[in-house]
């Protein structure tokens, strides 16, 4: 990625007081909700600064422009969705692997797909914000957290802890993307969840003696 390219999606200036963080989440939170209701062609800094309340020179003292809001809005989710996750891992640590594998789906899909809307737009939007990027160094992350869980599991394991993670994250992030393409109706969630589980746990039955 080219300087000049990195550059239009930093930030001018990063919050450091209480009310500054609480503008910035006004703007970002906004932003969000303008990209859902009218989409990111037409999405414009004016329309986030009337629905945010605040002045447009008030938010470009934060974004420089589009692009900066829309991958801030997009990291945002991220680090959300990768913080839920690093939890999970923290609490569910020494237990029955499917007993782990079972809290960190429901803990991905919650995060995920708690506002299927919201999530679709957002990766919508990510191919013109760098957001594969983004989503690889959190992806890293959230790698790493799970192969420390399940080197924890109570089972004996035939696998490497780590091949357990590219293969149960796989499946988990493959199913969300698909889902998030096809924009699902909520009601269909907890039957997806089921079928998810047991393909996981399936999965898991052959790595433990």
């Amino acid at each position: 990625m080219s300087t000049t390219f990195a550059i239009a999606f930093q930030p001018r200036k990063t919050p450091v007081q209480s009310r500054s963080e609480a503008t910035v989440d006004a703007i970002l939170q906004a932003t969000l909700q303008v990209l859902v209701s009218v989409g990111k062609e037409k999405l414009t800094t004016t329309l986030v600064a009337h629905r945010a309340g605040v002045s447009v020179g008030t938010l470009y003292q934060y974004f420089p422009n589009k692009s900066a809001l829309l991958q801030a809005t997009l990291r945002r989710h991220m680090d959300h969705v990768i913080a839920a996750v690093e939890d999970v891992c923290g609490s569910s640590r020494n237990r029955s692997i499917f007993d782990q594998a079972t809290a960190l789906i429901d803990t991905w899909l919650d995060a995920k797909l708690n506002d299927v809307n919201n999530s679709a737009s957002l990766y919508a939007i990510a191919s013109d914000v760098d957001g594969m990027r983004i989503a690889r160094n959190i992806a890293n992350r959230g790698h790493r957290q799970v192969t420390m869980l399940f080197s924890t599991a109570t089972e004996r394991l035939t696998c490497e802890p780590e091949l357990l993670t590219i293969m149960v994250l796989s499946c988990i992030t493959g199913v969300t993307r698909r889902l998030l393409e096809d924009k699902p109706t909520q009601k269909l969630l907890p039957t997806i969840r089921e079928q998810l589980l047991n393909m996981v746990h399936a999965y898991l039955r052959t790595c433990i003696r």
